[in-house]
C-alpha cells in the first residue's frame, strides 16, 4: 500500500466514526470490537505506521490517534445516551394490567393453635407473660419445689451449659411464672407460652424441643373448683362446645394436690377412635393447686393467698386436632405440609 492509501484509509476511518450513530446497545459493541478490537481497524492503523516516509509519520501519528480518540469518545457518547435516554412511549407499563401476585404462605399448625389458646385465655382475663429460653438452675427446679436431690428432676433429661452447670436451656415455662411471682404481689392471672428444651431422642413422638402453655392464677380464697371451671371454659371453647373433662390425681413437684386432666375426644365425640385409643377421653393437660413452698419461695403468703397452675404441651394436642401422627413435621418447614393448613384452626 502506497502512502496516498494509508492516508486515505485513515481519513476514511475517521470519517466512519464521525458517522456512525446507534440506540442499540449490540450495534454498539459490534462498532467497539470492529474499530478498538485486538484485531480491529485502529490497530491495523498504526501498524501501517512503519511504512509512512519519516518526514510524515507525524502527520500520520496524528490522524490514527485523532481516529482513536474519536472511536472512544464516540462509544462513550452513545453508551451514555442509552443509558440516560428517557422512556418512550413503548417503555412506559400498562398500567391496567393486573399485578402479578404472590403465593401467600400460611401460618404453622402449631401457631394456629397456639394463638387460639391465648385468645381464649384472654377472654378470661388471663395476660401472657414472656421471658428467657436461657434459665439459671433456681428458676428451672429450686424455686418450683425441685432440690437437687429431688427424684422429680429425674423426670426430665436437661440440657446443661457445659462452661455453667448452674444455666441450662428450660425444660418448661413454669419458670416464667416464677420469675413473674418474685417481682409481682397477688392477684397473679398470667399464662406463659414458650419453646421448651428436654434431652430426648427425637421420634414420632417427642422432641427435643417443643412448644408449652403454661397457666398460673393466684389470688385470695383460689380454690380447686377455680381451676375446674378455668379449664372447662377453655377445653369449652378450643375444641367443642359439648365436651366434657375428667379429673385424675397425679403427681407433680409443685403443685398440691397434682391432677392431670382429660377432655371427651373431639375427634369422634367420645364414640372410640384411634386419636383416644377408644377410649373416649384425650389427655390434654397437667395442672393442680400451687404447692405453698413454690408461693414462698417467690416471696408470696402462702397463709393469705392460695393459686393454681396448669400447663399443656402444644405439639401433642395439635397432632391429635389434625391427625398428624410424626412430630418431625412440625419442624421439618416443609413447605408441601404446612400449605395444608391455609385455612386456619
Amino acid at each position: 500500500m502506497d502512502n496516498t492509501n494509508i492516508f486515505e484509509l485513515a481519513k476514511d476511518l475517521l470519517q466512519q466514526v464521525e458517522e456512525f450513530a446507534t440506540n442499540n446497545t449490540a450495534e454498539l459493541e459490534k462498532f467497539r470490537i470492529a474499530y478498538l478490537g485486538s484485531n480491529g481497524k485502529v490497530k491495523q492503523l498504526f501498524e501501517q505506521f512503519k511504512s509512512v516516509p519519516n518526514e510524515r509519520k507525524k502527520e500520520f501519528g496524528q490522524i490514527a490517534n485523532q481516529v482513536k480518540q474519536t472511536a472512544e469518545a464516540k462509544i462513550e457518547q452513545i453508551k451514555t445516551q442509552l443509558e440516560t435516554a428517557t422512556d418512550t412511549p413503548t417503555d412506559i407499563p400498562d398500567l391496567t394490567a393486573p399485578a402479578l401476585t404472590q403465593p401467600l404462605g400460611s401460618r404453622h399448625p402449631v401457631s394456629l393453635f397456639l394463638r387460639r389458646a391465648i385468645d381464649v385465655f384472654r377472654g378470661m382475663g388471663f395476660a401472657v407473660v414472656a421471658d428467657r429460653e436461657i434459665e439459671d438452675d433456681w428458676h428451672n427446679f429450686t424455686a418450683l419445689n425441685t432440690p437437687d436431690d429431688h427424684p422429680s428432676r429425674d423426670m426430665q433429661d436437661t440440657f446443661y451449659i457445659q462452661t455453667n452447670p448452674a444455666v441450662l436451656l428450660r425444660t418448661h415455662t413454669s419458670p416464667v411464672q416464677a420469675r413473674h411471682m418474685e417481682k409481682n404481689q397477688p392477684p397473679i392471672r398470667i399464662v406463659a407460652p414458650g419453646r421448651v428444651y428436654r434431652n430426648e431422642t427425637v421420634s414420632a413422638r417427642s422432641h427435643c424441643q417443643f412448644h408449652q402453655i403454661e397457666g398460673l392464677y393466684v389470688g385470695e380464697n383460689v380454690s380447686l373448683a377455680d381451676l375446674k371451671q378455668t379449664l372447662l371454659v377453655f377445653a369449652r371453647q378450643m375444641f367443642s362446645k359439648d365436651v366434657e373433662i375428667c379429673l385424675r390425681p397425679s403427681f407433680f413437684p409443685f403443685t398440691e394436690p397434682s391432677l392431670e386432666a382429660d377432655v371427651t375426644c373431639f375427634i369422634c365425640q367420645a364414640k372410640g377412635c384411634p386419636v383416644c385409643k377408644y377410649s373416649g377421653w384425650v389427655e390434654i393437660l397437667g395442672a393442680g393447686m400451687v404447692d405453698p413452698n413454690v408461693l414462698e419461695n417467690c416471696g408470696i403468703d402462702s397463709k393469705k393467698y392460695t393459686g393454681f397452675a396448669f400447663g399443656m404441651g402444644i405439639e401433642r394436642t395439635t397432632m391429635q386436632l389434625y391427625g398428624i401422627k410424626d412430630i418431625r413435621l412440625l419442624f421439618e418447614n416443609d413447605v408441601r405440609f404446612l400449605r395444608q393448613f391455609s385455612g386456619g384452626l
